[in-house]
């Protein structure tokens, strides 16, 4: 983890995109979807709800787009990342000493981050950072060539991983059936089951989950690991790759197309080609999209919304130069792992320093239907206003 009072150059589309992501964590959503619970028949807060909930197993909600975005914008920052390295004369060896430190970072902060409340450590590898920091190493490797590697690496990674589950044996997994496993893990009922060749991809029938049942009872456990209730499984890292990779190629669009407006247009219609292959990959049934799994044709479609968003933004602050319409963002997205970890250990104490100080009511102003949202935004706002403290102060913390 690093630490530097000197602001360096930053491009405002990534910041800005990158605070869009984090303002939308660090409010909780803004507390709709708590909130829309309260309205249990209006539509519209019943829609709205849905917006910032993750889907039960295939398709796609706002709130499914955070850990993408997260980590799509991961490979947009590292051709920076290393033109900094050459300008301060770092070798290469040194900055491969550098990127091994931080994917180790990455894994020891994503479990000690979801550790938090429980009694021991949860050798868990589903957080983003320990996602991010399983597959660091890959797409700095493949930075580290002269030629445009990252969209050939990333289809044969998705393919490959297509292969794995499209060939693992549906009726027989592991020493018993399907239907016997399912019934001694007991499946949640609130996430949906595929027929067919979309069976392969089910729920903790699937050849990750496999892995998971091995792997993960390698470590000290209060209870052998069965399965991961979200369905949410380690080997997710692997297609999760492609999407830093996409990320990748997206910073490297921007560096090397000259002028801010052409570059936008690249990313905007290169994402609308990408989403749209995902998209038929799941009518088609050859893929089901699926995030809990993080399948390839979810790979290829929340990336090409990142991509396109990123392109927005890139539109919006280097081509027309509106920056200060993102400022608000920009301030979120220059300390993004420092709101990431308020977030992830700081809310109830917040919430609760707010109402210590400022009354048990603080949060119902406007009724106890609608408190869950002044509450979100009470204890984001807390969390903004720290890290634009951090900007004023030019403190900037990244691992």
């Amino acid at each position: 983890m690093t630490t530097s009072s000197a602001n360096p150059t930053r491009l405002v589309s990534i910041d800005a995109y990158r605070g869009l992501v984090m303002i939308l964590l660090a409010f909780n959503g803004f507390g709709i979807l708590e909130a829309s619970r309260n309205f249990p028949a209006s539509e519209g807060w019943q829609t709205a709800g849905w917006m910032f909930e993750h889907v039960a197993w295939r398709g796609c909600s706002l709130w499914d787009m955070i850990q993408p975005s997260f980590m799509f914008l991961v490979g947009v920052s590292i051709p920076w990342s290393l033109a900094a390295q050459k300008a301060k004369n770092i070798s290469i060896g040194q900055g491969w000493v550098r990127a091994i430190c931080r994917s180790f970072l990455l894994v020891v902060l994503g479990i000690f981050l979801i550790s938090n409340n429980k009694p021991s450590t949860d050798f868990s590898f589903v957080n983003v950072l320990t996602q991010i920091g399983l597959g660091y190493l890959v797409v700095y490797a493949v930075a580290q060539s002269s030629r445009p590697l990252a969209p050939f690496v990333s289809a044969a990674i998705l393919a490959a991983y297509w292969l794995l589950f499209a060939l693992w044996p549906v009726a027989s997994l592991g020493p018993i059936g399907s239907q016997e496993l399912a019934a001694q893990l007991n499946l949640p009922i609130d996430r949906q089951q595929l027929a067919g060749f979309g069976a392969h991809w089910n729920q903790h029938l699937n050849p990750a989950a496999s892995f998971d049942r091995w792997f993960l009872n390698l470590f000290p456990r209060e209870t052998p690991f069965v399965f991961n209730r979200g369905g949410y499984q380690t080997l997710n890292f692997i297609p999760s790759i492609a999407t830093m990779l996409l990320g990748l190629a997206a910073g490297q669009t921007i560096r090397e197309v000259p002028g801010a407006f052409p570059a936008a247009i690249r990313l905007v219609l290169g994402g609308v080609v990408i989403a749209l292959l995902g998209w038929l990959l799941d009518i088609t049934g050859v893929c089901p999209l699926v995030k809990r799994i993080w399948t390839p044709s979810w790979t290829l479609w929340s990336g090409g919304l990142c991509l396109s968003t990123l392109g927005l933004f890139h539109f919006l602050t280097e081509a027309l130069q509106k920056q200060i319409l993102a400022w608000p963002l920009t301030i979120a997205g220059m300390n993004s792992i420092v709101l990431y970890v308020c977030y992830m250990l700081l809310r109830p104490w917040t919430a609760a320093s707010w109402e210590r100080h400022f009354g048990p009511n603080i949060f119902l102003m406007a009724g106890p239907a609608l408190a869950p949202i002044l509450q979100a935004c009470f204890v984001g706002f807390s969390f903004w206003l720290f890290v634009w403290w951090l900007q004023r102060q030019k403190v900037f913390i990244r691992l």
